[in-house]
């Protein structure tokens, strides 16, 4: 419907080492203040972000607003009371030293929740996309052909191998300094040698993203089977984003995996108290503003 984050494992662990389910409806703000602003203009964000990639009509963008203004009433009052639970249960859990269980617990609870919202929302992203039109997929393509070039050069795909692992080690640093503060010296080393020991999955990773595209511009050509029909296909499509890979990416992709487990250990092993207290009291805004957020405003006092 919005633009729903589709995750892959290594997605989930980017998300663990963040220590934080972001909203999946939306790529949320980073700002702990600024994501109790704009959840509540997530509807016209997400507005603007649909009508971006499908250049959607008038008429469209009515249907989509009053679809997913339901929608995020429904997140704001049902799922993020239990996103504060499930954080709080990790908040408690990485005070603790962290072990293969306990990361894995972690992402197959994001990936429920995705998948929670997938089946809430298929439905009516299924009604929404029987109206695009082939001129509005061309314009789908020309944005995903813009998205693919930035992924490209974000992954220094026509680089050199080690061009490819400077650009992974930077991210992975910057992604544990958001949540720790400043790393040491020593820190920086151990986790770049860690993700330089990686395989490479690069490519791999961008070729599929490309197979993901072409299967949903193939779910679209198939849309004159029924709406129910078609909302079942889109649904399985959503939640079955590592189905349909290829062999060798699968196989390198379950290495990653296992070996990012084992990084994320690492991490939490070497962080010094005042790292950790950066963390979990980042992990604590958050719990703090999604608490904030699913608070139901009186009527009465609202209109005061």
């Amino acid at each position: 419907m919005s633009k729903i984050r589709y995750m892959t494992r290594h997605d989930a662990l980017q998300t663990l080492l963040r220590l934080l389910v972001i909203v999946c409806c939306a790529g949320l703000l980073a700002s702990c203040t600024m994501m109790r602003l704009g959840y509540g203009q997530l509807d016209t964000f997400a507005a603007w972000r649909a009508d971006e990639y499908f250049d959607l009509d008038a008429r469209q963008k009515d249907e989509f607003l009053r679809r997913f203004s339901q929608l995020h009433e429904w997140h704001r009052y049902e799922q993020l009371p239990d996103y504060v639970a499930f954080l709080g249960q990790t908040r408690a859990r990485v005070q603790q030293p962290l072990t293969r269980e306990e990361v894995l617990w972690f992402v197959d609870g994001v990936k429920a929740r995705y998948a929670t919202i997938v089946t809430r929302s298929s439905d009516d992203a299924a009604a929404l996309l029987l109206t695009i039109t082939p001129a509005q997929l061309e314009a789908l393509q020309r944005r995903w052909d813009k998205d693919n070039r930035r992924f490209a050069r974000e992954y220094r795909l026509a680089g050199s191998e080690e061009d490819i692992k400077r650009a992974r080690v930077r991210r992975t640093l910057e992604q544990v300094r958001d949540w720790v503060g400043t790393l040491e010296h020593e820190q920086e080393q151990r986790i770049s040698a860690i993700v330089n020991a990686l395989p490479m999955t690069e490519q791999l990773r961008y070729e599929d993203r490309l197979r993901r595209q072409r299967e949903f511009i193939q779910l679209m050509a198939q849309r004159d089977e029924g709406r129910e029909q078609f909302a079942a296909r889109l649904r399985q499509w959503l939640i079955g984003w590592d189905e349909g890979r290829a062999p060798e990416y699968e196989r390198r992709s379950d290495e990653v995996f296992e070996r990012r487990v084992q990084l994320v250990i690492e991490i939490e092993r070497m962080l010094k108290p005042h790292q950790r207290r950066i963390a979990l009291n980042r992990l604590q805004d958050y719990i703090d503003d999604f608490t904030k957020l699913a608070e139901r405003r009186d009527v009465r006092t609202a209109a005061q």
